[in-house]
């Protein structure tokens, strides 16, 4: 039977306008285009053909997973229902059972009997348990394949059984059936033999009381074992799997110590009716091979990648031509465009001394055009009119291949008439068989160079000039050699031209880690060695004796790269000896003030460190006349006696106190630094100062904060600024006369962070007297200043140079109520010394959080009169 073709109306017209534009297309391209075309057009044939082959194989690939993915799920649902069917065939029967129990009153005799003709007939049936609603085993029944061996732990509790209190599965399940009243499956668990199972819970329900419960435990792996049929098993693998994935069960065992490979087709079941977590896992396996693994395919890839490359090949070679053509255009315009982008000029030579080429640049820097300079022969028209002679000189040179390496400088004539300096360097010009042509040459207009090394060789002589007229030395130490290779005047007249003073001035070890060694010469010392670092890195200033010179230098070191490109060390030194005299002088000047003052204190606290030594002395007195006289009179009892001596005795100690701390206080001693702490300084001062206060009827608060840290000072020092302010405020408030409710003064010491000044521990001495004049304020710290008539003027600047040399600052200000000024403060801080943190950042004083703790703790004691 023959089949007529349809007839598409158009189709022969449709086609030949198809062609006529495909041709109209293809003749506008050009040759190397269409080549490009005819080639490419075989190769994504083959790709494509390649792309089919791959993209069947892949198809029949997906359809055999498909399959194998329906199988296993159909055999999963089958061995689903088998297991489901037995199991609610169990539970009915066990219903009857438990209805036997309620009904009949059946005994445990009774119960094992019927219990082993279920037993009997249900392989998968462990054990079957009657328990009341105490949780106590009336009666029980192990399975025919699960008989107890009794080698448990006969001490070790049952795990199939409940008990009260436990989180095991089976009193779970107790307590599921008991609330529900309906039959509950427990989740799975390992039974006293190790194998896991579940149990079914039926309640025993009589007269509406719970009465306790019949058990069926079952094997998971007996149920897996009996009731997979035979044709499932043997096509794909059936598991029983956990709520975490675990595999209880499986119908393939798998070797000793061999994990189990996964499977590429999964299909999981819940396990029903019991639905606690079991699953049946049914897993597949595609039987083909995969497509990486198939010999056709490969074959196919191998002819597909074999033509492909031939084809590459014969296209690669038809580009590599096209790009040669295209290469030879292009080296042409780019060596005409570098020609006359180049500002240097050039020109070429033949053997006689012809001009044969000249460029743009060279054109534009004689004035000349290519026309007028092509042919000629020397004398050239752009040499200079009284140089003709010199210029063929050179010329001669040149053709004789003589020219120097480095250039040579010479004079050219713009055709205007201006000359300019220029510099040309020859090499000679090599045709394709190594024979030469001629000479070809290129010239720089040198002016500008020569202008600008003209002015930095006036800059250097100024620059020169001005080191040897410095009071400071100067010298520059080659760091590999140890060569001076500069040194000023004050060097020389110093240390003359040895390098040795150098060396002195630089501690003796700034050049002997680098020094000149016993190498050859082409090993480089300094290899490896950070020289842009150390370039760029400034030295903190050294001071440096000379005892050759008796002199003091404040000495200054920076690395640089020398002219010729070596490292060098540069050393400024200034002499600085009379400086430091003086300073050692108004250090032993204000060592002296310090000392003064302390003695004036005290002489102006003479009468009342009089009056607080009268009465220790006098209660020794008093004492020594009472015993005396009761001794006398034999009235006085051994133990009254050694109770008078005693008390005595402390009163001399009372006295001894006083005495030593006022030596220490006004003790002459060199001043120095060490760890202090702010509490001790605080009690000493008050202390002393407590005299004063007393007969002054003044009282005195103190507040000192915990867990202060260390502070690195002179404690005298301190001390003596601290007792100074103190006894001014005590001046202050008698000499103004004021009430009891105001004659006290508050002492804290507290830590303090401020932006300026960073981690400080601040002292602040408050009172409530009549403050500080608006015009004294600012004369307060000047020397001989005094609004005492009988006061020295030297109390408070010298308090403040001691806070000062302590790299700390002193404050006054008056306090006020409105406009009223109700009091004066006076405060200084002293910075805390902390080691630095081991991360290599500055352990600041940490803020005051640091200082104090969670709450802070302030102590605070009074004295008064």
């Amino acid at each position: 039977m023959s089949r007529s073709r349809p007839h598409l109306p158009g189709a022969p017209s449709q086609f030949a306008d198809a062609r006529r534009l495909f041709g109209l297309w293809w003749r506008r391209q050009s040759p190397a285009r269409q080549d490009r075309f005819a080639t490419l057009a075989p190769l994504i044939s083959v790709l494509l053909f390649l792309a089919a082959i791959i993209s069947a194989f892949w198809y029949l690939r997906n359809e055999e997973i498909e399959r194998e993915t329906e199988s296993v799920r159909r055999d999963a649902e089958i061995t689903q229902q088998q297991i489901g069917l037995r199991l609610i065939q169990n539970q009915e029967l066990l219903t009857r059972l438990a209805r036997d129990v309620v009904v009949r009153d059946v005994d445990a005799d009774g119960f094992v009997d019927q219990a082993r003709g279920i037993a009997s007939a249900r392989p998968e049936i462990t054990r079957l348990l009657w328990i009341d609603n105490n949780r106590k085993l009336r009666a029980g029944l192990w399975g025919p394949l699960f008989e107890d061996d009794g080698s448990g732990d006969p001490a070790r509790p049952d795990p199939s059984l409940p008990a009260a209190g436990s989180s095991g599965e089976p009193e779970l399940g107790f307590r599921a059936a008991r609330a529900s009243r309906q039959p509950v499956y427990s989740a799975q668990f390992v039974d006293s033999v190790g194998q896991p199972v579940f149990q079914l819970e039926l309640p025993l329900v009589e007269r509406g009381n719970f009465a306790g419960v019949i058990v069926a435990e079952y094997s998971v792996g007996a149920l897996l074992r009996n009731f997979v049929p035979p044709e499932v098993s043997r096509r794909h693998m059936i598991s029983i799997v956990d709520d975490k994935g675990r595999v209880l069960a499986s119908t393939v065992t798998s070797l000793p110590g061999q994990t189990r490979s996964s499977s590429p087709i999964v299909r999981d079941a819940p396990l029903t009716p019991a639905l606690n977590g079991l699953l049946l896992r049914g897993q597949g396996f595609r039987t083909s091979i995969g497509l990486i693994s198939n010999t056709l395919f490969w074959m196919v890839v191998a002819l597909s990648v074999l033509t492909v490359w031939m084809l590459l090949g014969t296209w690669r070679h038809m580009r590599r031509r096209s790009q040669i053509q295209s290469a030879l255009v292009q080296e042409t315009n780019f060596r005409r465009a570098m020609e006359n982008s180049m500002p240097t000029g050039m020109r070429a030579l033949d053997l006689e001394g012809h001009m044969t080429y000249v460029n743009a640049a060279f054109c534009q820097m004689t004035g000349f055009g290519e026309s007028e300079l092509m042919g000629l022969a020397p004398p050239f028209p752009y040499w200079p009119a009284d140089r003709i002679e010199e210029n063929s000189r050179l010329l001669q040179q040149e053709l004789q291949g003589r020219s120097p390496a480095g250039g040579i400088e010479v004079k050219i004539m713009r055709k205007d008439g201006a000359v300019f300096d220029a510099r040309m360097y020859v090499s000679p010009l090599i045709d394709p068989r190594g024979q030469q042509t001629g000479w070809m040459t290129s010239v720089t207009n040198i002016t500008e160079a020569k202008r600008i090394r003209d002015q930095l060789s006036a800059s250097h002589e100024r620059f020169t000039t001005v080191l040897e007229g410095l009071d400071a030395s100067v010298s520059v130490l080659s760091v590999q050699q140890g060569e001076l290779l500069f040194a000023n005047r004050s060097y020389r007249l110093w240390f003359g031209g040895d390098a040795r003073g150098h060396g002195l001035l630089a501690g003796g070890a700034a050049v002997a880690p680098f020094g000149p060694s016993s190498n050859d010469d082409d090993v480089d010392n300094l290899s490896g060695l950070p020289a842009q670092a150390l370039t760029e890195a400034n030295s903190h200033p050294r001071e440096v004796y000379v005892d050759s010179l008796q002199k003091w230098f404040d000495v200054r070191a920076r690395y640089l790269q020398w002219t010729d490109g070596r490292l060098a060390q540069m050393l400024i030194a200034t002499d600085i000896t009379s400086r430091l005299r003086a300073e050692e002088q108004a250090a032993q000047q204000a060592e002296k003030a310090q000392v003064t003052s302390r003695l004036v204190t005290m002489g102006e606290m003479a009468s009342s460190v009089a009056h607080e030594l009268n009465q220790p002395l006098t209660a020794i007195t008093n004492y020594c006349n009472g015993m005396v006289s009761r001794v006398k009179a034999a009235t006085i009892e051994q133990d009254d006696l050694i109770a008078a001596l005693q008390k005595t005795a402390r009163q001399a100690e009372r006295a001894g106190q006083i005495i030593h701390r006022i030596r220490a206080f006004v003790k002459r001693s060199e001043p120095q630094r060490q760890e202090a702490d702010a509490r001790q300084i605080v009690e000493d001062a008050v202390e002393l100062a407590g005299i004063e206060l007393r007969r002054r009827n003044v009282a005195i608060h103190t507040y000192v904060a915990q867990r202060l840290p260390p502070l690195l000072v002179d404690p005298i020092l301190i001390e003596q600024v601290v007792l100074n302010l103190l006894k001014n405020a005590a001046e202050a408030i008698d000499g103004a006369a004021l009430a009891p409710a105001r004659r006290h003064i508050e002492l804290r010491v507290v830590p303090r962070h401020t932006p300026d000044e960073g981690g400080v521990i601040e002292f602040s001495v408050t009172d409530m007297g009549p403050g500080i004049k608006d015009e004294v304020i600012g004369r307060l710290y000047e020397a001989f200043f005094s609004t005492k008539a009988e006061g020295l003027g030297i109390g408070l600047s010298l308090c403040r140079t001691i806070v000062e040399s302590h790299r700390g600052r002193m404050r006054a200000q008056n306090l006020y109520n409105g406009a009223l000024i109700v009091g004066c403060r006076f405060s200084f801080t002293l910075p805390v010394e902390l080691p630095h943190r081991t991360d290599g950042g500055p352990a600041a004083l940490s803020t005051a959080t640091d200082l104090l703790p969670a709450e802070t703790q302030i102590t605070s004691n009074s004295t008064g009169h």
